[in-house]
């Protein structure tokens, strides 16, 4: 039997609590949580915790924020909880080898995704972007790389049709849980067989920008479909309506017939009315959008949004 009797746990957002829920029901020593600084949050800008150190607060669990992981003075500080493994999801910062290597066994990742495809910031949503039917969990030995270390662990799921980069990773951050608690359970057997990435099938997740998600109607119905899915809820795709900013959800791909009209050219709006805006798209059909949010207001069902402001048939999307 290996010994794991002290955890310590990184993670910051919601996509970690799961995990840290997980190894308090399953009756886990977790000595120490270490998260993100309070940040400001919304249009207000008022400074607000983690969700993570939210839970450990009520759980009654010592919580750390440094500003500074890389120094001294926290490796230190780490070190007084003598854990014999760090479990971390989705913590929001590079650690470096002294962190990694503190605990005897080592440091343990959930990332969100089957590994070595989409290593990086943003799994769930390039996922989606690219229109992958499966996604899934690994549970990774960390190194110094940025998601390279060797393969404990892997569960998969499938993408809905329907699935958002909100709703996936709900799904994700839930089975990132459970394949956690399987891995501390294997490995306290030695049942765990490390396996190496295949860096010739890597690919990578980097953080996504306001800017990528303006729609290039050009494109196709579904690679449209797929960008919204993949940017909701942030930072949503968008267009643009008589010079202003309109976001876009809840795409869905209908056949080209669908448009009554003969509108040849990509983005224009064949219809808007109570089941959505329908608009033209490059190729492969034509897109339903059921949700905008215009500048200034709330996210909506297209339906809300036409009756202060109608959409005619023929009207120009985009600059």
């Amino acid at each position: 039997m290996v010994a794991i009797n002290r955890i310590v746990f990184m993670g910051t957002p919601e996509f970690a609590v799961p995990s840290l829920r997980v190894l308090l029901d399953k009756g886990e020593n977790v000595v120490c949580v270490v998260t993100q600084p309070d940040r400001p949050k919304g249009r207000g800008r008022k400074v607000l915790p983690p969700p993570v150190k939210e839970f450990a607060l009520k759980a009654a669990i010592p919580v750390l924020q440094p500003e500074y992981i890389r120094g001294d003075d926290f490796h230190a500080e780490l070190r007084k909880f003598a854990p014999d493994i760090i479990a971390l999801t989705a913590y929001g910062n590079i650690l470096p080898g002294n962190i990694i290597n503190l605990p005897p066994l080592g440091t343990i990742n959930v990332h969100g995704s089957l590994l070595p495809k989409y290593r990086g910031a943003a799994p769930v949503q390039w996922a989606l972007i690219n229109g992958e039917t499966e996604t899934g969990i690994t549970i990774m030995q960390m190194d110094e790389g940025i998601d390279t270390g060797d393969i404990l662990l892997q569960d998969r799921i499938a993408v809905a049709p329907t699935d958002t980069a909100g709703t996936l990773s709900v799904k994700l951050a839930a089975l990132g849980g459970t394949a956690l608690g399987k891995t501390l359970d294997l490995l306290r057997r030695d049942k765990l067989k490390p396996v190496k990435q295949d860096e010739k099938q890597a690919s990578f997740a980097p953080l996504l920008k306001k800017e990528d998600g303006l729609v290039d109607w050009s494109q196709s119905a579904m690679k449209i479909s797929c960008l919204m899915r993949g940017l909701d809820p942030w930072p949503a795709t968008y267009t643009t309506l008589s010079g202003r900013r309109l976001r876009l959800f809840s795409p869905e791909v209908v056949d080209k017939h669908s448009c009554q009209k003969n509108f040849s050219e990509p983005g224009i709006v064949c219809r808007a009315d109570r089941h959505g805006l329908l608009v033209t798209t490059g190729h492969d059909g034509c897109l339903l959008i059921k949700e905008v949010q215009p500048e200034g207001s709330r996210r909506m069902d297209v339906h809300a949004y036409i009756s202060g402001r109608p959409i005619q048939p023929g009207t120009i999307l985009g600059p």
